[in-house]
């Protein structure tokens, strides 16, 4: 039988590499985004490889969109295997300028997203000793500052997933929490600024960063390892070792290095 994946957020980088490749190895694929014409593009691009595809529309910060991302999976295919909880959205600005509602914002789609379809898609993917993956950051075990609202976010992710590992240590479900480093994609171009504007702008150099190809890649075997956590990058993995032991020397090396970036807020 044909195993399904859910992706949400799979319009673009990091979510639309993970469609490809389960497409190319022609699994069942559902991808979820809010832009209907970006959706579709990818859609069509999945079905070239000769993948059976759902698109939904929907806005992951809205309850009932995630419902019927589930729903309607469930009605098409009949169960789910994993779910790739990858949609999200950054912010870069200092807290003080910062609206209360930009930070409600990111924490609705990076934290509440990810909770609305894992409960719905929980149900499913407990009869399929399924995969529930949840696609985070350094930013997740290490708050970066400028980025207040985004750190939030991916800590209570990490925490909520850790603690639902937890609870299903013997219903047979795995949990991965993806920390991918910095990756080539578009979400610095529309993280958002301290009135909640799409900022328009990347900090750094993306051609420099790893591909989104090469994450999905990553990814593709912790699930099929079904590893619990997987850091990647050089700079991820030494980030995560200097703060649990010298964390003092990692605060002052991680606001040294935001401060290096392009219009950064500390100069």
């Amino acid at each position: 039988m044909t195993k399904t994946i859910i992706i949400t957020g799979a319009s673009s980088g990091i979510g639309k590499a993970l469609a490809l490749l389960y497409a190319s190895k022609k699994w069942n694929v559902v991808i979820n985004g809010r832009k209907p014409e970006a959706l579709s593009q990818t859609e069509t691009e999945l079905k070239k490889l000769g993948a059976e595809v759902l698109a939904v529309v929907g806005d992951v910060a809205v309850d009932t969109d995630c419902k019927k991302l589930i729903d309607s999976t469930v009605e098409r295919f009949g169960s789910i295997d994993i779910l790739i909880n990858n949609a999200g959205i950054s912010m870069r600005a200092i807290f003080n300028d910062t609206g209360i509602e930009v930070i409600k914002q990111v924490m609705d789609i990076n934290f509440w997203g990810t909770v609305y379809s894992t409960k719905y898609a929980l149900p499913h993917l407990l009869k399929t000793n399924g995969s529930v993956v949840g696609i985070s950051s350094v930013a997740g075990f290490k708050g970066l500052p400028g980025r207040t609202g985004y750190s939030a976010s991916k800590f209570a992710m990490q925490g909520f997933l850790e603690a639902l590992r937890i609870e299903n240590r013997k219903t047979g479900l795995h949990i991965l929490i993806a920390c991918p480093g910095y990756t080539e994609s578009n979400i610095r171009n529309v993280a958002l600024a301290a009135n909640g504007k799409p900022q328009r702008e990347t900090p750094l150099n993306e051609s420099k960063l790893m591909k989104a190809e090469t994450v999905a890649e990553e990814i593709f075997k912790a699930i099929e390892k079904r590893q619990s956590v997987l850091t990647l990058t050089f700079q991820g993995k030494l980030l995560f070792f200097l703060n649990k032991f010298l964390p003092n020397l990692t605060d002052k090396l991680v606001y040294n290095a935001i401060a290096k970036e392009v219009d950064s807020p500390f100069k």
